[in-house]
Order: C-alpha cells, then structure tokens, then sequence
C-alpha cells in the first residue's frame, strides 16, 4: 500500500447530475449567447422589464466601450464605471463552459474577445474603459466611487480561469500586466497609493492569480490591500474630495458612511457584517483565501466572525443575504423582512464563493450546507427556466399590486426582466453554475471531503476515481464508487446535511455507523475499490424561525431536503396571507415530471380564512376566525415567477 507524499490533486470533475447538467447546457446554448447578444447591443427586446439598479441607458454598450478604449471606433463611455466587468465575467462564464464541453464557435468569439481586451489595455497594464475614454486624469483618484479595481479584479479571474480552460497565454498575460499596474500604484511604499478599493474584488483575484502564477507579489498586494482597508475609515471620502468632487462618476454613493464600504475598521477589529451585501461577501472570499495562504490568524478570526454574524443572524432561509433595497446592503442583527427584502442574486453568488473558501479553512459540515443552500435556492432563483430572464432582488414574498403602487416595494419585481442597465447578477450567476463541479470536492489534511450530492465522476492524481450516482435533490440515496488502484492512503469524507434528521450508511453492501465529526464521516479509504450508499431523510419539514426575527414570529416554512419552497397564485387561492398552516400539518410528495422542467411539488394540509367583502368595515372587534379547510401547493423556491405573474409567499401564518 501507497502512502501519498501529498493529497491527490483533482484533475478533472465531470458532472453527470440531470438537474445540474441541463442548467450547465442551459448557460452553453442560451445564456452566454443571449448574453453576447446583449453586451454588443444585439438582443431584441432587451430592457423590457423594470430594474431596481437602472443604468444610463437601456443599451449595454460594454464591447462597444472596448472597442473605444482600443482605438476601434469613436465616441464616449455608455454606463456604469463598472460596465466592463459584465464582459469580464461573461468570458470567465465562457472559459468554465470550454473546459466542460469544447465549442470551437465559442472559443472562437472568446478568441476575439481576448485580442479586443488586449488592444484596449494601456501600455502600462490599466485598464477601465470609463476611465480611459472619459475621465483620463482621474485614473486611481476617486477609489470610492471608480470600480477601477473591481473591474480589473473580474478580468483577473477572467484570465486566469481562460488560460486554465485554453491555454491561452496572452489572456494570463493580460492579467498579469494589470496585477503589475496595480503593484506599482498600491503599497505600503512611499509615492505609492496608502489604500484600498471602494468595492472588494481584487483581492481574491489577486489571490487566484498567485496560485496561478506562484508570484509572491501578488499574494503580497491582496495581503495589503486587506491589512490596510479601515486603517484610515475616512480615505475614500478624503481621496474623491481631493479630487473632484463636482465630477460624481456614482451620486448615490456619496452619503454612505464608512461601514457601507466595509472599512469602518480595520479588518481585525470589525465584529459584525455591515454595509453593501456584496461588498460583505467578496471581501469575505478574498480574505478567507488569503488568510489560508499566508496563515494569518487575525484575518482568519475575522472570517469566522463575519460568517457567524451572516449565516447565524442575518440570512433568509433561502440563503439570500443584504435585507434593504437602500444600499443593497445588510441591516441588523434578525432583520429579515419579506415584502421587503433585497437578497440580491449576486450577493448569495459571493456567499458560494465565501463558503467555499471556509471549507477549505475547516472541514465543518456548515460550510457546505450552506454552499448547498445558495447552490439550490438563493443563487439559482435569479435565472428563469428559459435562461433569458433574471432576478436582480430574490423577495420571500411578492405581490404584482404592492410592487406597481408601493414606492418602497418597487424594486420587487414578480417576473424576471431580460436585462438590467446594471447588469453585475447574470453573468455572475452564469460563471457560478458553468463552475459547479469545482465546488464538490476538497482537499483538507489526509481527507478528500465530498460536501456536494451532485452526480460526477471525478478523477485524481495517483489515479483515484470518485464516482458519485444519484437523482438529487429529488431523491436522498447517494451512491459512491472510490476506485484506487495504487491503494493511496486518504480519508473519504461525506457531509451529513443539518436538514437530514437521520440517514444510514452502507459500506460494500454492510450497514456501517461511523461517528460524526462536524458534520462529516469518515471513512479509511486506502483499498483498491470501495462501495458507499447513504441514504438521506427526505422527509419535508416546516420550519420556524428564531423567535428574534420579528418578520417570521408565528410563521411556519416549508423545506425538503435544501430546497425551500414557496407558494405561487397559480397554483392558490390568493391572498395567499389567508393561508394558516398546523405544525402538525401533513405533508405529501409528488414528483411531477411535466411541470416546470420536473420539479417534486409538496401538497400541504391547511385552513384558509374566507376573504372579507369588499364593503365590509375596516376594523372589528376581535372575533373567532371561521378557517375552513384548505391544500396549500408549493413548488421549489428557485422555479417561481415562471408562469402567470401572481402573489409568492414563502412564510405562512401558523395556525
């Protein structure tokens, strides 16, 4: 028997999961070219639906801006300072799908895509196309409001993961050249720039473009970047006053504090997670990342704590996270209105990202089960069925009337609109599921943890061979096959999901009990082949919420397995807040192939108040409520706003 001087690396991870395979097909025949349409102005109808981040105008614009920047055509920058990084993480989306299924159309395009980059990059690496066409003398100088580098940070990721699908050296070259730029700009050195970015994104770039590389300097300028962010709370105002204060590149930016950049503080001292949602999350990523590279354990503290404050006290049971439309941005502890909620699509992304790099830091069950949460709820409710159609705010409730005449619910839409003038959300979402299959394994000590049920067959180094079967999330028996032909030592670790109340194991045909450790059990996988079957509780569950937040007090949820459901008006009587349900209440299942693209549709037993007439008094005294009996029909939370547009609801009254 081999001992393996290292852990096996994975080489490749195919994905043989029906659910997952159709939306990874999805996002390679429709939504990267739904999406190319749109960033060259081609698509017909783009626009058609509200927004609640409206740009400047209802085109993209985004490879035109490049075009310019290039010296290809004339004119001035259309949109968001930002609005280079849609291409950006198009092409990341692009370079994922490549790996996955080769398409030479597509990386044809992609080709073309990188050679326009090139030719709108500076000689000196920069690169940001508001900049260079319109505001030249304002490059670097206004880091609150500029995206300079954020956007830079996506095309980073961009490279990287497009030289890693390609081989593409002049797209790595790219993103060295900007990483270089940004090292000559940034650090603690005399005559260079004492701060950090308005919106976090490079830093975890910069960390995946050194395990790219292996450059010190990179891992070094993520490392300052992170130290130095809330040493001086005030350097984003003090920078964009010194510069031009009359040239507002982002208005409504300008009355949020410190906190909403995340640099109230200094990293270390920051105890609870506030300010812009996704500004939270990125910049959680990027420092779990780098507190894994460099072991720096007051970085690593602070992951911790961010994450216990989010995932513990400010996280909607969808795993959607940022409650208020002012800002995008987290509120307080327990927080967590329905009607109300932002929950933007890009914001539960960067959770993905955030639990990702945790487990990597710690092999704690939590960590996946909350990746599986924004796998299957939060993150994948911001795409339609048809893949052309995005959800910017994911709300736990809506109602068409409310978001039409309620200013303060107008950014609730309830049907996904085709494109936004800010349109950050659906190519995030595009590069997070044409990525899945890096999301199912990781290497920690002597374990390899498997802490996703998405069928694939993955292969390692030493030649191990991992295959998983089965039809999650619709059905709970998982099925492994570990083939080890050198008989390498390492241990097999399967996450126990917190949703499963019980689950039983078989170890080559033998019903086993294995301890758990954090959420994981192990097993010694050292022989030439090994057989495991779990078997998880799929029983549907109502939920409650802790009885601090107010917003859910007396309300009951519906969950099977990770998947949160909700109620649509299609399919119930509205209003549907009549609707009262027992904790007792008996659930039952059914698959229903034809609905939806196959869903498992949960029938509720439940009692429903008649609706008051038209013409009756607006208040009464209190009186006994005549419920009659009712059948609540729920499907998956992600799949709502498909058909007819009508009243969601996820919490209920409990009766």
């Amino acid at each position: 028997m081999q001992t393996a001087k290292s852990l096996p690396t994975i080489k490749k991870v195919t994905i043989t999961s029906g659910f997952w395979q159709h939306y990874r097909d999805l996002v390679a025949k429709e939504v990267l070219p739904y999406q190319w349409q749109v960033m060259n102005d081609e698509a017909d109808g783009a626009f058609d639906g509200e927004t609640p981040s409206a740009g400047p105008s209802k085109n993209s614009h985004v490879i035109a801006n490049l075009k310019i920047a290039a010296g290809q055509q004339t004119g001035h920058h259309y949109g968001f300072p930002f609005q280079d990084s849609d291409a950006y993480k198009w092409l990341e989306a692009a370079a994922y799908s490549l790996q996955a299924a080769p398409n030479a159309a597509l990386e044809q395009i992609t080709d073309g895509l990188v050679d326009l980059i090139a030719e709108a990059q500076a000689a000196d690496g920069y690169l940001s196309t508001y900049f260079q066409i319109d505001a030249p003398a304002h490059k670097f100088k206004r880091l609150r409001d500029s995206h300079e580098l954020y956007t830079m940070g996506h095309y980073i990721e961009a490279g990287v993961a497009y030289a890693e699908a390609t081989g593409s050296q002049k797209a790595l070259t790219i993103a060295t050249r900007m990483a270089d730029c940004i090292d000559a700009h940034f650090g603690p050195e005399a005559g260079k720039i004492h701060g950090y970015d308005g919106h976090p994104e490079i830093e975890l770039a910069l960390a995946r473009l050194y395990e790219a590389t292996g450059d010190q300097r990179y891992l070094k300028l993520a490392h300052y970047f992170l130290n130095q962010r809330g040493l001086d709370p005030l350097f984003l105002e003090k920078q964009f006053l010194a510069d031009a204060p009359d040239q507002d590149a982002a208005k409504a930016l300008r009355d949020f504090d410190p906190d909403y950049f995340v640099a109230g503080a200094p990293l270390k001292d920051q105890q609870v997670a506030r300010g812009h949602a996704v500004r939270v999350v990125y910049l959680c990523t990027g420092m779990a990342h780098v507190a894994r590279l460099t072991g720096d354990q007051e970085l690593l503290a602070a992951c911790d704590r961010f994450w216990n404050d989010i995932v513990h006290r400010q996280m909607y049971i969808t795993g959607n996270v940022g409650q208020t439309n002012s800002g995008e941005a987290f509120t307080y502890d327990y927080d967590l209105p329905n009607a109300t909620d932002y929950g933007e699509t890009c914001a539960a992304v960067g959770m993905a990202f955030f639990a990702r790099q945790m487990l990597a830091l710690h092999a704690k069950g939590e960590y996946g089960d909350i990746l599986e949460k924004e796998l299957f709820n939060g993150a994948l409710s911001g795409m339609a069925l048809d893949g052309k159609h995005f959800f910017y705010v994911n709300p736990l409730e809506a109602d068409p009337l409310a978001s039409q005449q309620d200013p303060g619910k107008a950014h609730i839409l309830t049907r996904r609109a085709d494109w936004f003038g800010c349109a950050c959300c659906p190519a995030n979402l595009a590069r997070l599921i044409a990525s899945v299959d890096r999301y199912l394994y990781t290497r920690k000590g002597d374990a390899i943890l498997a802490h996703q049920f998405i069928a694939n067959t993955a292969e390692f180094s030493d030649g191990i061979t991992i295959t998983q079967t089965n039809q999650f999330p619709w059905s709970g028996a998982i099925h492994y096959h570990i083939a080890n032909p050198h008989q390498v030592k390492f241990r097999f670790g399967i996450r126990i999901p917190a949703w499963s109340a019980s689950y039983q194991l078989q170890l080559n045909g033998t019903a086993t009990h294995l301890p758990q450790q954090d959420g994981f059990i192990y097993v010694n996988a050292g022989q030439p082949a090994i057989d495991l079957t779990l078997t998880l509780d799929m029983t549907p569950q109502l939920m409650q919420a802790n009885n601090r937040v107010a917003a859910d007090y007396g309300k009951l949820a519906v969950q099977r397995e990770p998947i949160v459901y909700a109620a649509e008006q299609v399919d119930n009587q509205a209003p549907l807040a009549l609707y009262r349900v027992a904790p007792h209440a008996k659930i039952a299942y059914h698959f229903d192939d034809a609905l939806l693209g196959g869903v498992g549709v949960l029938t509720v037993t439940a009692a429903r108040e008649q609706v008051a007439a038209a013409d009756s008094p607006l208040y009464t005294a209190v009186h006994a409520e005549a419920l009659h009996p009712a059948a609540l029909t729920l499907i998956p939370y992600y799949a709502w706003a498909n058909r007819a547009e009508g009243q969601m609801r996820v919490w209920f009254h409990r009766r």
